[in-house]
């Protein structure tokens, strides 16, 4: 087992742990982006508009899985929740998401 496949196992773990959790899931992708498909139940929030969200995303009370279309833009999603003292993390790409969150 290599280093990032140990890593990749970490992550789903934890995406996992979020979910038992009751996590809210968060597409930061593009409008367009979202209309060509999406994670049901997933919530839509363009990275441009996170910050503007942070006193009601901290309402809701739970940790918070970031998606987009390969990890990059959710990555600096959850970042941001994560300094504004919200538990997240970036769950990457939807449609690995998606597949993790079916296991």
């Amino acid at each position: 087992m290599g280093l990032f496949s140990f890593l990749s196992g970490n992550k789903s773990n934890k995406i996992q742990e979020f979910k038992e959790r009751g996590a809210i899931i968060i597409d930061v992708r593009t409008v367009n982006e979202w209309n060509g498909g999406h994670i049901k139940g997933a919530k839509h929030i363009p990275l441009q508009e996170i910050s503007a969200k942070i006193s009601e995303i901290k309402k809701w009370n739970k940790p918070v899985i970031t998606y987009c279309a390969s990890g990059g833009r959710s990555g600096s999603a959850a970042r941001t929740l994560e300094k504004q003292g919200i538990e997240a993390i970036n769950g990457g790409g939807w449609k690995s998401l998606q597949q993790k969150l079916q296991r």
